[in-house]
């Protein structure tokens, strides 16, 4: 089952309320989706030499704000940070491997959510309607979300296994379906230096687009060369700094729906989770064909 749900908005005046849009989206799909649920948003950018990590742990209430004395200290750097319910929005001017090699040692509870630029994932156990308020979803601003909402069928309910997985910088992947080689795919992938923290399926998913564009593809290429890589039946919906993307794969048996007009592109498993946007009923509205990319990406500032 699982439900799937993006929001990439074209017009940029409608970034203050992104939040209000994507969330009767997301609660939509709870009944594909009661047991556990998250969301990528990609908005708050920081300068080039920074980066955003986002911070959740499932073990006892972290103490977050002596955590991030403590990394001040050890790092030796700039930081600064906010706090949401059970995570924690870190951005440093330090290296991503030298920030998680001091988490390791100080917190090793905390996990690594996101690392970007622009990237938050937030995500956690239960209702959608929960996690959208345990996070304030409605308030948040921002020019592209994606999410999911899980129905655990083959592994256990965690927090760790819930949707969205990044496994490189401002990108993350949201997946409706199965992959039926993964087992075998991640070992593979660990070879070439990808680091798994789940046996979610969906995250081998993840660490093969990261493994492909740090080969040198685009995100098309990367996205082409899945088709023939990753066996099973998926329907993919990923983030990246830039934007967003929607493939299925050939056979295409799990549902998804695609909707345009000028402010925004929005998709979802069932239509009824776009019913609620502005002008949905003026949109262009559309079913992805099998095996075929669709991207939005905004031009980057030079």
């Amino acid at each position: 089952m699982c439900g799937i749900v993006g929001l990439y908005l074209k017009n940029p005046a409608l970034e203050s309320q992104l939040g209000a849009l994507f969330e009767p989206m997301l609660l939509a799909m709870t009944d594909r989706g009661p047991d556990s649920a998250g969301f990528a948003i990609y908005g708050d950018e920081v300068k080039d030499g920074w980066i955003k990590l986002t911070l959740q742990s499932t073990a006892a209430e972290v103490d977050y704000q002596a955590l991030m004395g403590a990394l001040e200290g050890c790092l030796g750097c700039s930081l600064d940070w906010f706090q949401n319910a059970s995570a924690a929005v870190l951005k440093t001017n330090a290296e991503e491997a030298a920030v998680r090699a001091v988490l390791a040692e100080l917190a090793p509870e905390v996990r690594v959510m996101s690392v970007g630029q622009s990237i938050e994932i937030l995500k956690g156990m239960g209702l959608p309607k929960d996690i959208s308020e345990r996070f304030s979803l409605a308030t948040m601003q921002g020019s592209h979300i994606i999410g999911h909402t899980r129905m655990a069928t083959e592994s256990a309910v965690t927090m760790e296994g819930s949707h969205p997985f990044s496994t490189g910088q401002d990108l993350c992947l949201v997946h409706n379906g199965s992959l039926s080689n993964h087992f075998r795919l991640r070992q593979e992938l660990r070879r070439h230096g990808i680091a798994f923290e789940t046996d979610n399926d969906t995250e081998v998913a993840a660490g093969y687009l990261t493994w492909r564009l740090r080969e040198g593809d685009s995100l098309k290429e990367a996205l082409d060369h899945s088709l023939g890589d990753l066996d099973g039946f998926f329907t993919f919906a990923i983030g990246t700094r830039d934007g967003f993307a929607v493939i299925r794969d050939p056979i295409a048996c799990k549902p998804a729906i695609l909707a345009e007009t000028d402010d925004y592109v929005a998709m979802a498993s069932e239509y009824q989770a776009l019913s609620s946007l502005p002008g949905i009923d003026k949109a262009r509205v559309w079913e992805p064909e099998p095996a075929t990319l669709y991207i939005w990406e905004r031009p980057r500032a030079a």
